[in-house]
């Protein structure tokens, strides 16, 4: 059997900058000027074919550089085999090309990942906040968010 990672290493060589495989779960970390392009191959390769979007997060490492990571679970339902696939970005640039395009899963995934850590999507549809009120000021699972920060709360709505 072969392993996802030696196909992406045979197509992506130079893109992949680090992986690995833990009982059984294969990962690899991708730069993120290349991440589409893997992820359009990782669902449409023939020997791949990771068709569900089974996940997206994101993860705050701060103090460390890059300071984000950005996290997709694949899935392929065909083959039945699974890829996880990472990239970094710089707090001063949290930006990774969309997804939707790929899987509309994406598009809730995407908009929590940026409500809650202020990763954007260049590209999506419609990114905007999804478990927050519009008005609500900053990221609250950043690392250096400050948790006793007082919030504008919006009026409620008048019922007709």
């Amino acid at each position: 059997m072969v392993k996802l990672i030696d196909i992406f290493k045979k197509n992506f060589q130079a893109d992949i900058l680090d992986s690995h495989e833990q009982q059984g779960n294969e990962t690899i970390v991708v730069s993120p000027e290349r991440l589409h392009d893997v992820l359009g191959f990782a669902k449409n390769d023939p020997e791949t074919l990771l068709n569900a979007l089974m996940d997206l997060c994101a993860v705050d490492y701060l103090g460390q550089g890059p300071r984000f990571e950005v996290v997709y679970h694949l899935y392929s339902t065909s083959k039945n085999h699974r890829l996880r696939i990472k990239t970094r970005v710089p707090e001063e640039n949290p930006k990774v090309k969309t997804c939707v395009d790929l899987w509309k899963s994406a598009d809730w995934f995407e908009r929590e990942a940026w409500d809650m850590l202020g990763i954007v999507f260049e590209g999506h549809p419609n990114l905007k906040r999804l478990l927050l009120f519009d008005g609500f000021e900053g990221h609250p699972l950043r690392k250096d968010y400050k948790i006793n920060r007082r919030q504008k709360i919006p009026e409620p709505l008048e019922r007709p």
